[in-house]
């Protein structure tokens, strides 16, 4: 599991950094043709779709990596039967939520049938509004992958606050007095 878990993070990181390269050279072009004189037409639909591809995927990402915004310090003060329960509550809320996004996402699909972007009317609604049912069973699939990490936490001493680690780490490595020697 611990293989096919890393497999899937490395494609997850490979597309994000695909979009993010993609979008980079995007709006390198786009600033580029504008200083030119030569604005292109359709820059700004582009780049905004690429940024919600950019935005959809890493989410992803991040749920695998657990690194969406969480209350451990309100979790781990629970007893650890609450903190399981809660822990399950949660997952259960954010599946059914994903698996609603699902359903909606594919809803939306049938209503874009033969709608075509405006700057680019060869290309299809139906393909630039995909992420949202493709990155909703990402999600998921990601969700599940961790869960049995989660719940072993949620039993055990309880979650890592990772901010709480980081700021830490910060101060330990920061000289005293709080600020740079020269």
């Amino acid at each position: 599991m611990l293989a096919l878990r890393r497999s899937y993070d490395r494609i997850l990181e490979i597309i994000a950094a695909v979009l993010m390269a993609a979008l980079t050279v995007i709006i390198v072009l786009g600033f580029v043709f504008r200083a030119a004189g030569l604005s292109l037409v359709w820059y700004d639909e582009v780049a905004s779709i690429g940024l919600c591809w950019l935005t959809y995927y890493g989410s992803a990402l991040a749920a695998l990596r657990g690194a969406h915004i969480g209350f451990p310090g309100i979790v781990n003060a629970f007893p650890p039967s609450l903190r399981v329960a809660s822990t399950i509550l949660a997952e259960i809320i954010v599946l059914v939520f994903f698996v609603i996004l699902t359903v909606t996402g594919l809803e939306v699909l049938d209503i874009l049938q033969g709608s075509t972007l405006v700057s680019l009317p060869n290309v299809s609604l139906v393909v630039t509004q995909s992420v949202i049912p493709i990155t909703a069973v990402l999600f998921i699939i990601a969700e599940l992958m961790r869960f049995p990490e989660v719940l072993a936490a949620a039993r055990g001493s309880g979650f890592e606050d990772h901010e709480l680690k980081e700021a830490l780490e910060t101060i330990q490595e920061t000289p005293a007095g709080g600020g740079t020697s020269r």
